[in-house]
């Protein structure tokens, strides 16, 4: 059997029972003859509070509690009491005391190397007892999810990723793998990552063209940027299904909404319309959030405090919310009634690509979340069923307050004349999709999906500022670290 957690201790009623709590140093302060110890081993946001008596401390005790500060990892047996301290209900009254790992508070020497001359030097734990920032914890991504809020966003990532295949499963959802390496550009943008065995800095400097037949796949191959095409021609065959991986896009792009590589869901739906998809992407929300409220309170309560203040009233109006529905037409005709008043940075007419400030306005005139339908064929992708007038397909985009969009999904067309049309639009080679069109040749149905930037949707619970915050690893322009 496994140790108990940390967490699983707080739960339990104090009977003078013995514990052993392992975990990290948090604090350590003395008050006369007592040592207070505080512990966490990231299995909640509370530690706990280990309490020596030097009075009844060995000297072997004594000397281990001297060498333990911030950072270092200890193994420590005691009791379970009720704590007599405001602000705690447990603490553990401590006989015993190991020191697994430490985390010398200033440069130090490494005891294993003390004879050895030019001895190699321990740096401090850089994790002391301090306000860091988010930028200087950013560069000690390795070290960042030992602190109160990366912590948080660990445990609270690690939840969400559960409700949602939590969510698809209970709704009759097939979890499909697709593939990471693909010769696809689903969105018809361009921005992907190549993959090549090939001798780029040979062919650099022998100034020829690459020769694609010769690289390992036998053609150009690139880093996904979706799932969802292929996750199409599963849903053709099992009706339902959803996709939750890793998605990379080569944007140029160095943001605090932007990442080269992020998670992505992605559920396809068979015979399912707009209408559909809309009120799954809303009942879909609604169970995210409500796992959120349900699960991740206490650290839901340091975001709300710490981060960012009405996060959680935001997620419950979300969760009580019935979406309100409007056209593109219909929003841009609101946001240009608004446009003096509001000052927007960016002015919205019929045709554009709707702004986050825009996106907010509507949700705050709507008094909640918003699902904007029936865009403008020209700035949405290919594969969008097209409308009966010729200039707008059946998407839509869920904007939610503070945010503004936080879902993207269509109809998608499944009418194989259209979609060739569409395709030979916007110049591309029916034959790189042939595999693609043969859903529309066989057994072709209605069908609807979404995507959700999974990063995005922490942001957003969170209320983290900055998008490489909620990730462990951030990969952005120039940051390809750890």
């Amino acid at each position: 059997m496994l140790p108990l957690l940390v967490r699983e201790i707080l739960a339990q009623k104090p009977g003078n029972q013995e514990v052993t709590i392992r975990g990290w140093v948090r604090t350590k302060r003395e008050m006369k003859s007592l040592v207070f110890v505080e512990v966490n081993d990231g299995s909640s946001l509370a530690g706990i509070q280990c309490t020596f008596d030097l009075a009844a401390a060995g000297a072997g005790v004594k000397a281990v509690l001297a060498a333990v500060g911030t950072g270092a990892s200890v193994e420590i047996r005691g009791r379970l009491a009720e704590s007599p301290a405001p602000g705690q209900a447990l603490e553990v009254l401590a006989e015993e005391l190991r020191l697994v790992g430490e985390a010398p508070a200033e440069d130090a020497v490494s005891g294993a190397d003390a004879g050895a001359a030019g001895r190699p030097k321990i740096p401090a734990y850089p994790l002391q007892k301090k306000r860091h920032s988010l930028e200087f914890l950013r560069e000690i991504a390795h070290l960042r999810a030992r602190t109160n809020t990366f912590g948080a966003v660990a445990r609270l990532r690690s939840r969400m990723a559960f409700a949602i295949h939590q969510y698809f499963q209970q709704n009759g959802f097939q979890y499909v793998h697709t593939p990471i390496i693909t010769a696809s550009d689903a969105e018809g943008a361009g921005a992907m990552f190549q993959v090549t065995t090939l001798d780029l800095e040979g062919l650099a400097k022998s100034g020829k063209a690459p020769d694609y037949s010769k690289d390992f796949f036998g053609k150009r191959a690139c880093l996904t940027v979706s799932g969802q095409l292929e996750a199409e021609t599963y849903a053709a065959a099992l009706s339902r299904v959803y996709t939750f991986g890793p998605t990379f896009r080569a944007e140029n792009s160095n943001t605090t909404r932007h990442l080269a590589e992020f998670w992505m869901v992605e559920p396809e739906m068979a015979f399912a319309e707009l209408e559909d998809n809309m009120a799954l992407a809303e009942d879909f929300l609604k169970f995210i959030f409500r796992s959120a409220l349900e699960d991740c309170a206490a650290d839901l309560a340091f975001f709300d405090a710490h981060i960012e203040r009405g996060i959680i009233d935001t997620l419950r109006q979300v969760v009580d919310s019935k979406f309100t529905h409007i056209s593109y037409t219909d929003a841009v005709r609101e946001l240009e009634k608004a446009a003096r008043e509001k000052g927007f940075e960016f002015r919205p007419f019929w045709g554009c690509d709707l702004q986050s400030e825009h996106e907010k306005y509507l949700t705050e005139a709507a008094g909640g979340p918003v699902i904007v339908i029936d865009y403008p064929k020209e700035i949405k992708a290919f594969y969008m069923k097209l409308n009966g007038d010729g200039k707008t397909v059946r998407a839509m985009d869920v904007l939610v307050p503070r945010l503004g969009e936080i879902i993207g999904g269509s109809q998608r067309e499944e009418n194989l004349e259209s979609l060739t049309g569409r395709m030979a639009e916007l110049g591309m080679k029916p034959e790189d999709y042939s595999w693609y069109l043969d859903l529309r040749r066989y057994g072709t149905v209605p069908h609807s999906g979404f995507g959700l930037g999974f990063e995005r949707l922490i942001q957003y619970i969170t209320g983290m500022a900055n998008i490489r915050d909620v990730i462990p690893y951030p990969r952005a322009v120039g940051q390809a670290e750890f």
